[in-house]
C-alpha cells in the first residue's frame, strides 16, 4: 500500500512539474529589442539577464546561450554578467538591402527546465557606400542638327545603402551645351537626363566631356562619378519624329504572346535610307520587360511575348527608340505607358460541329466546307463574339439564321496543283473592353481533279542509234510528268499507229509503264538511215487526257561491210589478176591500179592499200591510198620473170574489215609485149568497160538512195522547229575507192559522215562514233563578225 502511494505522489510530482515548464516557457515568450550600428565590432548590445531578471549564477548553470543555424554567428552572450557582445562586423546592405527596418531575430535557451527567449537585434544603417555608376565611361553619340531641348537618358548610380543615404540627387560638370535634369521613377529611383540646351557644331568641337556626380543622403555625403564621351556626328538633318506626343495602351492580364498590344509611328522628313524608320526598344530598358513585350522592327507594333500578370505589375514604362537607316543613323525615343487590366475572364470558345476534310478542286464558288459553332460564357456585350478568318485564303466566315452558328464557304476557285491544302486560322473575339480572342486552326485538304495533260521532258526527241543495236534491252526511253495525282497522274505510253508513219509500226515497241523503247529488229544504216514516230502518253484519270511528241530517230553507221575487190577479177570470181610488162620498162611505171570499194561511210568506209606479200620488196611499190603498183626501179637481167604480189585492202573502222587481191606480175621481152598488148588491150577495154558499168551502176543506186533520203529529210525538216531541223547533203567522190558523206545538223552542231577524202578543217568529235565529224559553222561565224 505504500509503495503504491509513494507512486501515485511521484506521478503527480512529474504532472506539477510540467505545468510549471509550460508556465515558465509562456513567461520566456517576450520579446527583447535592442539595436546595434552596422561595421561595428566587439561592443555591447545589451544586458539579457538584466532584462530577463535572471540571475548570473542562473545563466552558467542552466547553459544560456544563443542557438544558430549558421556555424559563425554574429552575436554572443557571456555566461558570466549575461551581457550580449556583437562578435564580428555586420553588413547591412548583405542581410537586408534598401530595406527601411533591418531586424535579426536571435533565438536564445535555458536549459533544466528548458527556456527560449526571442531577441530582435536591429541593425541601424550607417553610409558606407558611395554611389556608383555601371560605366566609369559612358560613350554617347549625338548629331549635330539636333535641336535644344533633346534629351538623352542616363544610367542611373546604384547606392545598396538604405533609402535615406541612398542617391540624392545629380551634379553635371559646367558646360555651355548641355543640362541635367532629374526624372523619379518609382522605389525612389532618380533617371538622370541629359538634356541639349544649346545646338552643337561637330566642325567646332568633335566631342564634349562631361563628369556626371551621383550624391548620396548622407551627412556627409558621398559621390560617384562617371565621364559621359559625347560624341557630334555629321550625317543627315532630320531625326525620327514620333507622331503622337505620348502613347498609351491596355493589355489583359495572361494575354496570349503575340497579342498586339499598341503602334507607335513615327516619320522622318528625309528621303531614302535615311527616311527609312526601325524601331526597337530603347538601351536602357530593363532585360526583365524584353522578355514581356517585343516590338516589330518595321511597323512599331509591340506584342505580348511573356505571361503578364495583373497583380505582379499594375503598368509598364517602356522607352521605344526610332532611328533612321542612314550611315551615321539619327533616333528618338518615346516612352510608352502600358496598363494591365483585368476584365472578362473568359475567351470565346470554337467548336467545329461539321467538317468536310477534302474538297474537290473543280467545285464552285460558295461551296460550304465547315460548320463551326461559337460559345462565349460571358454575358452581355463579353459574350457577344465576331469572328474572321486570318490569312489570306480563298474562304471566307458566313454567318448562319443561327445565333452564333457560321459557314466557311469557299470564295474563289481552287487549283491543287498551286495549292493541295489551307490551314486555316479562325480567330474569335468577344466585345470586352478590352476584348478576349481565341483561335482554331481548320486543315483544308484540296482533291485532285483530273484537269491536266501529261507533259513530255522533251520536246520532240531526239535519238542516235547505232546500227546493227541489241535487241535484249531498251534502244531508247521518252518520259511524260502530270501534276496530277493518284490515277490522275498514271501514265501509259503508246505508240500512235495511224498509217503515217512509215514503217515504224513494224520493228518498235513501247513498255506502256515505263516509257522504254524497245526494238524488235536491228536496223541497217545501208537500208534505213532515219525514220520518225510519235509517242502518245495517256494518263488514268476519267475521263482520260493525252498528249503526244515527235521521236526523230538517227541511225549510225557501224562498220559492218568488209571491203569489196572490183579489180582485179578473174573469171571464175577470185581477186587474182595477171600483169604483163616489158622488161625494159623504167623506175615508176603503172603496172596496175587495184580498186575496191565499201559499203560502208566515213572512216569505216575509207580504204588503205598494202603489200602483205612480195616476192622483191626492191622491185614493186604500192600507193596505201589509189592502190597503184608501180615499179621502184629497172629491171635486170637476174630479175625473176614471175612475181607474184599479195594486196591486203582494209577500212578504217575500229575493228576494221578486210579483203586480199593476188597480182601476178610476167616479165616479156618487148617483142612479144607488143605482140601480146593488141590482144590483151581489147580484153582490157572488155574489162573497163564492166568495171565502168558496175561502178556507174553502184553510184546511181547510191545516188538514187540518197536523193531519196533528202526528199524525206526536206519533209521532216517542213514540220519541225527550227532549233531541232537536220539539213542533209550529199558528196559523191571517187578516186580508187567508192566513197561518199552526208553532212547534217542537229542544234547548234553541223555533223558530217565522210569517205576517204575529208575537208582539212573537220574534227572528229570525242565520243563519237569514228564516221562523225564536226564541221566548224562558218555562217555562226560570219554572223558573228557581222555582229561585231
Amino acid at each position: 500500500m505504500e509503495q503504491r502511494r509513494y507512486q501515485q505522489t511521484a506521478v503527480r510530482g512529474r504532472w506539477v512539474g510540467c505545468v510549471v515548464t509550460v508556465l515558465l516557457w509562456s513567461a520566456a515568450s517576450a520579446q527583447l529589442r535592442y539595436s546595434v550600428s552596422e561595421e561595428v565590432k566587439g561592443i555591447a548590445v545589451g544586458n539579457i539577464a538584466k532584462d530577463l531578471g535572471l540571475d548570473k549564477s542562473t545563466l552558467k548553470n542552466r547553459k544560456y546561450r544563443i542557438v544558430s543555424s549558421v556555424a559563425d554567428p554574429p552575436f554572443t552572450v557571456d555566461q558570466n554578467d549575461g551581457i550580449l557582445y556583437v562578435t564580428r562586423q555586420i553588413d547591412r546592405e548583405e542581410i537586408c538591402e534598401r530595406t527601411t527596418t533591418c531586424i535579426i531575430n536571435l533565438k536564445t535557451v535555458l536549459e533544466n527546465p528548458l527556456e527560449i527567449h526571442y531577441v530582435a537585434i536591429e541593425v541601424l544603417d550607417i553610409n558606407d557606400h558611395s554611389p556608383s555608376f555601371p560605366e566609369k565611361e559612358k560613350r554617347l553619340e549625338i548629331f549635330e542638327s539636333t535641336l535644344p531641348g533633346a534629351r538623352l537618358q542616363l544610367q542611373p548610380a546604384r547606392d545598396p545603402d538604405g533609402i535615406q543615404f541612398s542617391v540624392q540627387h545629380y551634379k553635371l560638370s559646367p558646360n555651355d551645351h548641355f543640362r541635367l535634369e532629374v526624372k523619379e521613377r518609382g522605389e525612389d529611383r532618380k533617371m538622370p537626363i541629359l538634356v541639349l540646351q544649346k545646338q552643337l557644331d561637330r566642325e567646332v568641337t568633335k566631342e564634349h566631356k562631361l563628369l556626371l556626380t551621383a550624391i548620396d543622403g548622407g551627412r556627409p555625403a558621398r559621390s560617384g562619378t562617371t565621364e559621359l564621351l559625347i560624341e557630334v556626328l555629321d550625317v543627315n538633318d532630320n531625326s525620327p519624329a514620333f507622331t503622337d506626343d505620348s502613347y498609351s495602351a491596355i493589355v489583359n492580364e495572361n494575354a496570349q504572346p503575340g497579342t498586339l498590344v499598341t503602334q507607335v509611328n513615327a516619320t522622318d522628313l528625309d528621303e531614302g535610307s535615311n527616311g527609312e524608320i526601325v524601331y526597337s526598344f530603347g538601351k536602357e530598358v530593363d532585360v526583365i520587360l524584353k522578355k514581356l513585350f517585343s516590338i516589330d522592327s518595321k511597323t512599331g507594333e509591340i506584342k505580348v511575348n511573356g505571361d503578364i500578370d495583373y497583380e505582379e505589375n499594375e503598368s509598364y514604362e517602356i522607352d521605344v527608340r526610332a532611328s533612321d537607316m542612314g550611315s551615321v543613323p539619327l533616333s528618338s525615343d518615346k516612352t510608352v505607358i502600358i496598363k494591365v487590366a483585368d476584365l472578362n475572364d473568359h475567351a470565346p470558345e470554337i467548336e467545329v460541329t461539321s467538317f468536310s476534310k477534302s474538297v474537290p478542286e473543280d467545285c464552285k464558288t460558295g461551296t460550304t466546307v465547315a460548320l463551326i459553332s461559337v460559345n462565349d460564357l460571358d454575358s452581355g456585350s463579353n459574350g457577344k463574339v465576331s469572328i474572321l478568318i486570318r490569312e489570306d485564303v480563298p474562304f471566307l466566315i458566313y454567318p448562319s439564321l443561327q445565333e452564333n452558328m457560321y459557314a466557311i464557304m469557299t470564295k474563289s476557285l481552287l487549283d491543287r496543283e498551286e495549292r493541295s491544302f489551307y490551314e486555316l486560322t479562325v480567330v474569335a473575339k468577344d466585345a470586352g473592353v478590352p476584348p478576349l480572342v481565341s483561335e482554331k486552326v481548320i486543315t483544308v485538304t484540296i482533291s485532285d481533279v483530273n484537269d491536266n495533260r501529261p507533259r513530255f521532258s522533251l520536246t520532240p526527241y531526239t535519238f542516235y542509234i547505232a546500227e546493227n543495236n541489241d535487241l535484249t534491252g531498251p534502244l531508247m526511253s521518252v518520259k511524260a510528268s502530270d501534276p496530277d495525282e493518284s490515277d490522275n497522274a498514271r501514265i501509259s505510253y503508246n505508240i500512235l499507229r495511224d498509217g503515217s508513219d512509215d514503217n515504224s509500226g513494224l520493228f518498235l515497241s513501247i513498255n506502256s509503264e515505263t516509257g522504254d523503247i524497245m526494238a524488235l529488229k536491228s536496223f541497217d544504216f545501208e537500208t534505213l538511215k532515219t525514220f520518225q514516230f510519235h509517242v502518245v502518253a495517256t494518263d488514268s484519270g476519267t475521263p482520260s487526257l493525252s498528249s503526244n511528241v515527235t521521236v526523230n530517230v538517227f541511225i549510225l553507221d557501224q562498220n559492218d561491210n568488209p571491203p569489196v575487190i572490183l579489180y582485179p577479177v578473174s573469171s571464175n570470181g577470185s581477186a587474182e589478176g595477171v600483169e604483163e610488162i616489158p622488161r625494159n620498162v623504167n623506175a615508176g611505171h603503172l603496172v596496175t591500179k587495184v580498186r575496191a570499194y565499201d559499203a560502208d561511210i566515213g572512216y569505216n568506209g575509207w580504204l588503205l592499200f598494202s603489200l602483205q606479200e612480195v616476192t622483191d620488196h626492191g622491185l614493186f611499190g604500192l600507193d596505201r591510198y589509189t592502190g597503184q603498183i608501180r615499179t621502184l626501179r629497172s629491171f635486170t637481167e637476174t630479175d625473176e620473170a614471175e612475181h607474184k604480189l599479195v594486196i591486203l585492202v582494209k577500212d578504217n573502222g575500229n575493228i576494221s574489215l578486210s579483203a586480199t587481191a593476188t597480182v601476178i606480175v610476167k616479165l616479156v621481152e618487148p617483142k612479144e609485149a607488143f605482140a601480146a598488148s593488141d590482144v590483151k588491150s581489147a580484153a582490157k577495154d572488155d574489162e573497163d568497160n564492166n568495171v565502168t558499168l558496175y561502178l556507174m551502176i553502184t553510184l546511181g543506186s547510191v545516188s538514187i538512195l540518197f536523193l531519196i533520203s533528202i526528199i524525206v529529210l526536206i519533209a521532216m525538216q517542213c514540220s519541225k522547229s527550227t532549233d531541232y531541223t537536220s539539213k542533209y547533203l550529199q558528196e559523191t567522190n571517187y578516186d580508187g575507192t567508192l566513197c561518199h558523206s552526208i553532212q547534217y545538223r542537229s542544234g547548234d552542231k553541223r555533223y558530217m559522215l565522210v569517205g576517204p577524202r575529208m575537208s582539212i578543217g573537220s574534227t572528229i568529235v570525242p565520243g563519237s562514233h569514228a564516221n562523225t565529224l564536226v564541221l566548224p559553222d562558218r555562217r555562226r561565224t560570219s554572223e558573228a563578225e557581222a555582229g561585231a
